[in-house]
């Protein structure tokens, strides 16, 4: 069963999360691309298995996001910490 540290509330079960994707793909800048990059971005990822960085939100507790570092070919999780503390505006904006 994987059990995901929430910096908030503890650790918890990780039915109470809910997946947000990959944390070191950046979002492209709404506007300024075209279909193809956000084609890309939404449905294009690689299948790592191995060390990893994701987003979940911590859906039924503080409903806060967070970066979690887990290994897909073992399960264990690391380290989570905020979302917000990790991905600053200015950097969504520029990248």
């Amino acid at each position: 069963m994987l059990r995901i540290p929430c910096p908030i509330c503890g650790e918890r079960d990780y039915t109470e999360f809910r997946y947000g994707g990959d944390a070191r793909k950046r979002r492209p800048i709404h506007g300024t691309t075209g279909l193809q990059v956000w084609y890309d971005y939404v449905f294009v990822f690689d299948n790592v298995m191995g060390p990893h960085r994701e987003f979940w939100q911590h859906v039924a507790g503080c409903r806060q996001w967070l970066v979690l570092d887990r290994n897909t070919a073992t399960n264990l999780v690391g380290a989570s910490q905020l979302a917000r503390s990790v991905v600053t505006v200015d950097e969504v904006i520029t990248k």
